[in-house]
């Protein structure tokens, strides 16, 4: 656990107790801190009232005063489109209000000591980028904790000692909540329109996601996607304030940069572009939403001075994260991908790009504008299963491009999209969950989503075996 001593016998509040609230008190209560809790569910406030020095307050009305600051859950809102009650309290106050990755940072050594640090943001792309550079780093012997938005809390981590590396996904909601934030390599992936009602428009949610370069030192890497227009406003603007910058791309030759061509990855830093990497060895990463990843995590590990044959080594080994175009199952031509962390249309664009043809699940609680965008990739579509709040506003905005079915239910989607592929038996048929939008219509997450999916195809492949009774499915 991190060394969080410097709370000893001050008050520390927390505001939301799911698994990185939770965390952070009992962090916090470990290290001697006198910590008030809330959260407006009563089966979080049960779990965190059973740990030794921790106390419940309703925060909104009171507990807050002579608090250090108030440690608010990321999903937890301070701003728009209304500040909790606890996050409002506590401004008028003047509580500090910060994040449990602001806590890691504190507890980590400083000066000549300190931890590197790596932090990665997007709209998309993120949680694969990290697994990716914490492969890398893992296989390449370096110490290394790995988490954040993805996977672990911040103050479930280790400290990594001297030499380690301590690689975080932060969504905006973290950024705007992580003052001490100096990564020594911050990769900026893409950006489009997302989280809207929590920034009150797109330069407040751009606002909110560039708080990971603001305190970036003159030699620290910044790692920037400028496969999109916002991104490219980025990388020029940190240009301009004299930072380091390396640009890269899924699809574009960057000039003195890092990016995927044809299928491969080029270092294009010395001016002399070299081909270092046949992306179709790494079949964990595929498309050019992937190659983006790829050109980003060997960019940062690069800035880290790892060493290139074990970035590349570590590339073609990394196996990937489930419900990001997780290869569930494969029988006969008919392969199974959940892809369940797609819960915008760009998203799905990166899954809808790689295969041909597809038996699409989509559909959930819509996000703005729909499936509007994808229109381009609906001739790939065999056909269209559309579950959900969202069936009836997609099923209208594919129109005649592509059959569809309004199915409603994941149950349903997937076992007619397994009937007709298997009655179809085409060659390389992907029957894709890629739902371009929420979860929260019928599950309680994006991975629950997935989780279902994956369930729901291995029920139906059980009964395909062969003769030895074993399952075919791969």
């Amino acid at each position: 656990m991190i060394d969080l001593s410097f709370a000893k016998d001050q008050v520390w509040a927390v505001m939301g107790l799911g698994k990185s609230g939770l965390m952070a008190a009992r962090a916090l209560a470990a290290s001697g801190a006198d910590v008030r809790a809330w959260d407006d569910s009563a089966d979080r406030r049960n779990a965190a009232e059973a740990i030794p020095g921790v106390q419940l307050f309703d925060l909104a009305v009171d507990g807050l005063e002579g608090a250090v600051a108030l440690v608010l859950s990321p999903g937890i809102p301070h701003t728009r489109p209304k500040p909790h009650p606890a996050a409002a309290t506590a401004k008028v106050l003047g509580v500090p209000i910060i994040g449990d990755v602001e806590l890691l940072l504190r507890g980590l050594p400083q000066g000549d000591d300190r931890r590197r640090v790596v932090g990665i943001t997007g709209t998309n792309g993120k949680s694969t980028t990290t697994a990716l550079i914490g492969h890398i780093l893992t296989q390449a012997g370096v110490a290394v904790e790995v988490g954040g938005n993805l996977g672990r809390p911040a103050l479930d981590f280790n400290d990594p000692g001297p030499g380690g590396v301590i690689v975080l996904e932060l969504s905006s909601y973290q950024l705007e909540i992580t003052p001490s934030l100096a990564p020594d390599v911050a990769v900026w992936l893409n950006l489009s329109p997302d989280h809207i009602e929590r920034h009150g428009d797109l330069a407040g949610y751009i606002t909110a996601k560039r708080r990971m370069f603001a305190k970036q030192s003159a030699t620290a890497l910044a790692v920037v996607g400028v496969d999109d227009a916002p991104s490219e406003s980025v990388a020029e603007d940190l240009r301009q304030l004299g930072r380091r910058v390396l640009e890269i791309s899924g699809t574009w030759h960057v000039v003195g940069g890092v990016y995927g061509s044809n299928g491969v990855l080029v270092d294009g830093r010395t001016g002399r572009p070299e081909t270092i990497l046949d992306l179709s060895s790494a079949p964990a990463l595929p498309g050019p939403h992937n190659a983006q990843n790829a050109a980003a995590a060997y960019a940062a590990c690069i800035g880290l001075k790892i060493d290139r044959a074990a970035i590349i080594a570590g590339i073609r080994s990394f196996p990937g994260l489930a419900h990001r175009q997780e290869r569930v199952a494969a029988v006969g031509p008919v392969t199974y991908v959940n892809d369940s962390k797609a819960t915008n249309a760009d998203a799905a664009a990166r899954a809808l790009s790689c295969y041909d043809p597809i038996y699409w699940i989509a559909g959930g609680q819509a996000k703005e504008g729909g499936i509007a965008g994808l229109s381009e990739h609906f001739p790939q579509v065999r056909r269209a299963y559309l579950i959900g709040e969202a069936a009836g506003l997609f099923a209208r905005q594919i129109g005649d491009a592509c059959p569809a079915v309004l199915c409603r239910t994941l149950e349903s989607a997937v076992k007619q999209a397994h009937a007709d592929a298997t009655k179809d038996g085409i060659p390389g048929a992907v029957v894709l969950l890629s739902p371009a939008a929420a979860s929260w219509d019928q599950f309680t997450s994006f991975e629950a989503r997935g989780d279902r999916f994956r369930s729901l195809v291995l029920d139906l492949l059980i009964p395909e075996k062969g003769s030895n009774g074993k399952q075919v499915a791969s």
